[in-house]
């Protein structure tokens, strides 16, 4: 199975980990990203505007690009995830929306309606691969180690949008991390926003969510915690403090636990 990949820009410098180890699992397990030739930046957050329609191109040539290589668009950032799959959705149900941004594209040659699905790589893992087969091929498993989820907010909401998981009692990190032989810890802050897009406002508001988030997951007992957020990974570390908790990608974990990452 392949499927047409949109890394983002993090993922070409900061996160580089959470990309090249999402690759070669990914050939472990039967399935081929195939990176969309000269994408460009999603813009990193979804424009509320009911007018701006200019910032929704990018997202709308990705999934044209894959639309004309007959596959589904997988990416892996959860700010990616979110703004893609929201554009697409917007292009699958305002016509307004579909008619500005297909008349800006127009001459580039690109018609795009809403054609393309989009998937996160975890919904590849659970729902094509299955957490069956992620298990049998776990060579290295994290057995004894208790793994916080954090999934942030960009993952789950909007939830009728983006068809996750359930936004309050999410799953499918946790699934994971069963599959990979660890053991999950759940902690009330695993599904609430880290500030990090309020640090340009206020810089104590991402300051005091990471210390909440970080606090409550040490004192449930997690080894450290879990996440596919290039920008919550960085807000988490940048203000943990004194906390003790790494934050490690979940492609990071997989791979080690396919036994394709000698380092720990």
């Amino acid at each position: 199975m392949t499927y047409s990949y949109f890394p983002g820009c993090t993922l070409k410098n900061k996160a580089v980990d959470l990309d090249k180890y999402a690759r070669i699992s990914a050939e472990a397990l039967g399935f081929t990203l195939e990176e969309i030739p000269d994408w460009q930046c999603c813009g990193g957050e979804y424009p509320m505007a009911k007018d701006e329609f200019a910032t929704k191109l990018s997202s709308i040539r990705a999934l044209s690009s894959a639309k004309d290589a007959g596959h589904e668009l997988v990416t892996l950032c959860s700010a990616c995830y979110n703004v893609i799959k929201q554009v697409n959705n917007d292009v699958q149900t305002d016509e307004l929306v579909d008619f500005k941004v297909n008349n800006y594209l127009k001459e580039d040659g690109i018609e795009y309606h809403g054609e393309t699905k989009v998937l996160h790589y975890l919904e590849v893992l659970r729902d094509v691969v299955g957490w069956d087969k992620v298990r049998a091929a776990v060579k290295n498993p994290f057995t004894g180690k208790k793994i916080g989820a954090y999934y942030g907010c960009l993952l789950l909401r909007p939830a009728n949008v983006l068809q996750f998981d359930d936004p309050e009692n999410p799953q499918i990190i946790e699934d994971f991390i069963k599959a990979i032989g660890g053991t999950p810890v759940i902690y009330s802050q695993r599904n609430e926003c880290c500030g990090a897009y309020t640090m340009f406002e206020d810089k104590q508001i991402p300051k005091d969510r990471a210390s909440k988030i970080l606090s409550n997951a040490q004192d449930m007992g997690t080894d450290f915690l879990v996440t596919s957020c290039p920008l919550c990974k960085y807000n988490l570390q940048k203000n943990k403090g004194d906390s003790k908790l790494d934050v490690i990608y979940f492609t990071q974990l997989l791979a080690e636990a396919l036994g394709l990452k000698e380092e720990k």
